[in-house]
């Protein structure tokens, strides 16, 4: 095992570590049929409730909640900073007949990259944490306020590392990352950084590095952007104790009108 030295840990890592062979590997990790049933359409009830209708999903990852999406109705544009990733969403997107325009895009400069505005913004699987950077957190949060129309939804979630920095590291597998056949733990973990590995069924192994934000202090980015009434849930609930979910979602809303 190679252990990164914290000065090497940066908010570009994620580029050199979804290796082709990992991001073919992405929706076995997942399962669709499985996280869509654990999720119960809980971000399309969100959406609805707040008539949102077009979608910028910033971390489209494979496409999972993308597609989705669209199958739902939504005008959704699937961006992420990978091009391995932007290439397989569009062919999952191909492959169940959906529509979907694509994007490589960087969140540190989302205004650059994307000439639209949107209803809501989406940033999901635990992406947020791909930075490091406590400038470039901020940065993108504000790029996430500036894509949106006035009265647009940020939507980001994370895991729960208030439990696992507090607790050690456990997971119920039922939300998330659900596929029977991969095993996903962590490594190594830190103040600084957790090294995720994932082991398949096959026998490959591949990791991830990623940033333990503690739920508070995405929160405080939320709010410091100027996003309004920022709500959690845990697991897709409302009411959770602190370390309980192996998720955490957080809404915040753009205000109508500018302060």
């Amino acid at each position: 095992m190679t252990t990164p030295a914290t000065s090497d840990v940066t908010s570009d890592k994620f580029q050199e570590e979804y290796k082709p062979g990992f991001v073919s590997k992405w929706d076995d990790l997942i399962d669709w049929e499985r996280r869509a049933e654990g999720e119960s359409e809980f971000f399309a009830k969100i959406l609805r409730s707040h008539g949102c209708e077009r979608v910028l999903d910033a971390a489209c990852g494979t496409g999972f909640h993308a597609v989705t999406l669209a199958q739902e109705g939504f005008d959704v544009l699937a961006a992420d900073g990978h091009e391995e990733m932007v290439a397989q969403t569009e062919v999952n997107a191909r492959e169940r007949g959906v529509k979907l325009a694509v994007a490589k895009a960087d969140w540190r400069t989302l205004t650059d990259d994307i000439d639209s505005k949107f209803d809501a913004v989406i940033c999901l699987g635990n992406a947020f944490t791909h930075l490091f950077s406590e400038e470039e957190r901020v940065q993108s949060m504000g790029q996430f306020f500036d894509v949106l129309e006035p009265g647009g939804l940020a939507i980001i979630d994370q895991r729960n590392y208030d439990s696992i920095l507090d607790l050690g590291f456990s997971s119920k597998h039922k939300y998330y990352y659900c596929g029977e056949d991969v095993e996903a733990t962590p490594e190594e973990i830190t103040d600084e950084y957790i090294r995720f590995q994932y082991v398949f069924g096959d026998g490959a192994v591949h990791h991830l590095t990623l940033f333990p934000i503690r739920q508070a202090a995405l929160s405080k980015h939320m709010a410091d952007a100027g996003f309004e009434n920022v709500t959690r849930y845990g697991d897709f609930k409302p009411d959770f104790e602190l370390h309980d979910p192996d998720f955490v979602v957080q809404v915040g809303e753009k205000p109508v009108t500018a302060k």
